[in-house]
């Protein structure tokens, strides 16, 4: 079997663009998952943090829930 020198640096080449493709795809998940991240850290940080127990009852006397 015969492999022209013209087929293998085609596939070099096509290698080559597929891993810039990938790392470009892997590099806007990131971007994305930290975006999320930063906005997910904002929203938790808006809630308030120190919510009083109530002070009668059975439910919230020990430990506070916010859904």
């Amino acid at each position: 079997m015969d492999i022209s020198p013209l087929e293998i640096v085609g596939a070099y080449v096509a290698n080559k663009q597929a891993n810039a493709a990938q790392e470009v795809q892997l590099a806007v998940l990131k971007k994305a998952m930290d975006m999320q991240g930063a906005g997910a850290i904002s929203l938790l940080n808006s809630l308030t943090g120190n919510l009083p127990l109530a002070t009668s009852g059975s439910v919230g006397t020990q430990l506070n829930l916010l859904a």
